[in-house]
Order: C-alpha cells, then structure tokens, then sequence
C-alpha cells in the first residue's frame, strides 16, 4: 500500500497565498491542512462544519441587488468626477436621513 497519493487541485493564486500564510501562522503546511480537513470529514462522515447559505440583512441584500440590477444594465451606476463630488453627496445623504430620522427626548 502506497504511504502517499497525489491529490491535484485548481485554485485563484491569492486564495492559495492567504491560506499558506494562514497554515504557516498554525504551524502547518497546505497539505497538513487538507489531511486534517479528510481526516475530521471521514470521522463526522460528512463536511467538518455547516454548509449553508448566509443570511444577510435587508440593507445588504438591498444593495446586492442593486449591483446586480447595474451589471445587468437595468439602472444606471451613479459616477462621479471627483472623490470631493462623492464626499459632498455622501455628507448630504447622511444630513437628510438624520433630518428624517425622529427626536426624542431623555
């Protein structure tokens, strides 16, 4: 019985940089680290953590939905000329949603 077998994987080049920073800070190797991951899924007999989708909140599903809607050329992206013409918008958005939001007293 081979004491080793070759397993070839594809992956993003910075994903593959952060996890061997990542491993090496542990004290471990990128193969230590997918032998600990096989060994932990062989003994739950399953994925050695939960698989789901994550759950976001309104203003995040809001504002992916928004990118989606710009990518797929429904709305149009809002540009701007200057990071000083982004700042003046951004201070005035802030200035109206606290103009609306109500005062109470303590």
């Amino acid at each position: 019985m081979a004491k080793t077998a070759n397993l070839n994987i594809r992956i993003e080049p910075e994903i593959k940089a952060q996890a061997e920073e990542l491993f090496a800070n542990l004290g471990l190797t990128v193969t230590e680290a997918i032998n600990v991951f096989l060994h932990k899924a062989l003994l739950v007999e399953g994925m050695p953590f939960e698989v789901r989708m994550p759950k976001y909140n309104e203003e995040t599903l809001a504002a992916m939905q928004e990118a989606r809607d710009i990518l797929d050329g429904k709305i149009e992206a809002k540009t701007y000329n200057s990071a000083h013409e982004l700042t003046l918008e951004l201070e005035a958005e802030i200035a109206a949603e606290q103009e609306a939001e109500p005062e109470y007293e303590v």
